[in-house]
């Protein structure tokens, strides 16, 4: 017999699991607030927690690369559960593009820390460490791309669609601090760079991360809750594709069409 595929329900539920573990795995960096790291969590890289040389970098890229896979198996079953339309589609396409990519970026752990080891940042800056710093720029660059990309795509669809009243309200503060918390990381790199300080780079990456980790946790509440009918901008699409008049139903368009008189027995003094 072949298998039935669960219904699209259970799918949401398992995804909005998956969603919310991955969210809570991504974290994981907070507990250097419990744990000395012997790195200063406002200038340091939180990549720099899992480098080769850091006494808990095998956590810290453990927690990474379950976070990845998590979140990557969450974006692929609200892929499948989800009515295909196109910008909902694209943003969780987006998101299993995080997911891998956070995944591979724990696999390609930075051999030091260059904000605080000078030697190392020496060695960064003359291009004699590993090649897996170079390798891990390009999957970080490609985690956060995903994860930005899915944030502006599913906010959208949120708000296009009139679904997830959650999504739409909270999304679009989330997709502007997450922009601004992006501009900053990028600014400070930029800075670190050119030999001009960090410019708070550990803040501002730890605010990015943050951000992101809070609106997995938000698409991951919003699958729980049960499964809610299009809002006002989806009725008006639907009634403007079936050529009914805004404020008109399809159905009340046919109803009050008035009966044509076909037939009709003359009655006594017609002609």
């Amino acid at each position: 017999m072949t298998p039935t595929r669960p219904p699209a329900a259970a799918r949401r539920r398992v995804a909005a699991v998956l969603l919310l573990l991955g969210a809570l795995a991504y974290t994981a960096w907070v507990l250097e607030l419990v744990v000395a790291t012997g790195l200063d969590p406002v200038q340091a890289y939180v990549s720099e927690l899992a480098a080769a040389d850091q006494p808990l970098g095998g956590l810290f890229r453990a927690t990474d690369l379950v976070a990845g896979l998590l979140v990557l198996a969450g974006a692929l079953t609200a892929l499948t559960a989800e009515e295909r339309r196109a910008w909902t589609t694209a943003g969780w396409a987006a998101l299993a593009l995080f997911g891998a990519a956070t995944a591979a970026d724990s696999r390609l752990p930075l051999s030091c820390a260059p904000t605080d080891d000078p030697v190392c940042a020496a060695r960064e800056t003359a291009g004699l460490v590993p090649a897996t710093h170079t390798a891990h720029a390009v999957s970080s660059s490609l985690a956060m791309a995903g994860a930005l990309a899915a944030l502006v795509l599913l906010t959208v669809a949120a708000r296009r669609y009139g679904l997830r009243p959650p999504l739409r309200r909270l999304g679009p503060p989330l997709v502007l601090a997450e922009l601004a918390a992006t501009l900053w990381t990028l600014a400070a790199v930029a800075a670190f760079s050119a030999g001009r300080g960090t410019w708070a780079l550990g803040a501002g990456q730890r605010l990015q991360v943050l951000l992101v980790a809070c609106y997995v946790a938000l698409l991951a509440c919003c699958l729980a809750r049960a499964p809610e009918r299009p809002g006002p901008a989806e009725d008006v699409r639907d009634r403007e594709r079936q050529g009914a008049p805004e404020g008109e139903s399809p159905g009340q368009r046919h109803r009050e069409r008035p009966r044509e008189d076909h037939g009709r027995r003359p009655r006594r003094g017609d002609r």
